[in-house]
């Protein structure tokens, strides 16, 4: 049984700023979602730890729903392949959607999210990224109306986000040793 912490070099984010930073978003969502029919979609699996605490930062009547796609399987890049693995629930039509990711890097997945998203009318959209990563994105259209941080080029984990379905309980967000995933 390893350890999780010790496969972490660097800690980026402690859990009192993440909590500043969910504190913030929350308000700012809260203002600008007042009068509208806000439905906040959590891509999964990485995004759920941050969905639940926005969610509850949130203090406005909203709805919950989730997808799931994958485009990385185990390895550390982007396939560039988008499979949906399960689709929303509800009917999109007279929501305002705000698609909450956990991380926003190459802008591949999210590119076809919107697009797969917008064909189905809903009244608006935007994108709440936890961790955005610019210097990864190869989708230069693509950007978050709301982010939580912006990170470095680092194979960050914790606070939802894994590697091979590992460290995702940890509370911070940490830089996870490239001995660990071979980088």
């Amino acid at each position: 049984m390893s350890d999780l912490h010790a496969d972490v070099k660097d800690i980026l984010l402690t859990e009192d700023q993440i909590r500043d930073i969910i504190e913030r978003l929350g308000k700012q969502i809260t203002e600008d979602y007042k009068d509208k029919n806000l439905l906040l979609v959590s891509v999964l699996k990485g995004s759920v730890v941050f969905m639940a605490d926005l969610m509850r930062a949130i203090n406005l009547p909203c709805r919950i729903d989730f997808m799931s796609v994958s485009s990385y399987g185990s390895g550390t890049k982007t396939s560039g392949v988008v499979k949906i693995e399960k689709d929303l629930d509800l009917e999109l039509e007279g929501y305002d959607l705000l698609i909450v990711e956990d991380i926003l890097d190459s802008g591949l997945t999210l590119s076809y999210i919107l697009e797969l998203l917008s064909a189905r009318n809903p009244k608006s959209i935007k994108i709440c990224a936890f961790l955005d990563k610019p210097e990864r994105r190869i989708a230069k259209d693509i950007s978050a109306d709301y982010i939580g941080a912006v990170v470095p080029d680092e194979f960050v984990v914790g606070y939802g986000l894994d590697y091979d379905e590992k460290y995702r309980n940890l509370p911070y967000l940490g830089v996870l040793k490239s001995e660990v995933y071979g980088g």
